[in-house]
């Protein structure tokens, strides 16, 4: 076997390793991720399995990544052609309730769940989630200022405490579908971000001037 489709077959082989943890760990948690469960799943050695990460640390912070990765394909990208300010913060919004509502992730947020289960401990896997979250929280609340600055929400916004009640938002609609499959539960999402926003554009629509 040549060294390029050595490399080649390691890559592919790490690839399956890192969407079955992702898959896994939306279901079972990320402490679900055990070497012996994901090496028969994958039907391959435990030994070749540590030989791509090593750990189930390690195992833990490349399913993190990657789900960030989904979660800014399906989330972030569809707003990023919108104007800033409110426009893109409905836009957002608007993704992400879909992003829950179709289920992307097979037991729902994986970010969601993960912070119920490291919320309470320390190590570098909760100092990703805190990462992740706070770059989230950064992008929101820039937009939220923006927003109060060209007068789309009041002068006096309090950009922390809108964001914390639209992430709170986003945590009721994946807890609600997720635990009781409410059909509904969209809809109370929408209805809950059209009135923390209370802009004139409904969530979803995109504003004049800007591409769909």
């Amino acid at each position: 076997m040549s060294p390029r489709h050595s490399a080649a077959q390691a890559r592919s082989t790490r690839e399956r390793i890192i969407e079955r943890c992702v898959d896994v760990a939306s279901v079972e948690g990320l402490e679900g991720l055990t070497i012996g469960r994901l090496a028969a799943d994958l039907g391959i050695s435990k030994s070749g399995l540590l030989g791509h990460f090593g750990t189930k640390e390690a195992l833990q912070l490349a399913t993190l990544e990657r789900a960030a990765v989904i979660f800014d394909r399906e989330v972030w990208r569809p707003a990023a052609a919108v104007g800033p300010g409110l426009p893109r913060l409905r836009a957002v919004c608007a993704a992400w309730i879909s992003y829950l509502e179709r289920g992307v992730f097979p037991g729902g947020c994986l970010f969601v769940s993960s912070t119920f289960e490291y919320d309470g401990r320390g190590g570098p896997v909760r100092v990703l989630l805190r990462r992740q979250f706070r770059a989230w929280q950064r992008r929101l609340s820039a937009d939220v200022r923006l927003a109060a600055a060209e007068g789309d929400l009041p002068e006096d916004t309090d950009a922390g405490q809108l964001v914390f009640e639209l992430l709170g938002v986003m945590m009721s609609l994946n807890h609600t579908i997720q635990l009781h499959g409410e059909t509904a539960a969209a809809t109370r999402a929408v209805r809950a971000v059209d009135r923390l926003l209370a802009g004139q554009l409904p969530v979803g629509a995109v504003p004049s001037g800007n591409p769909a």
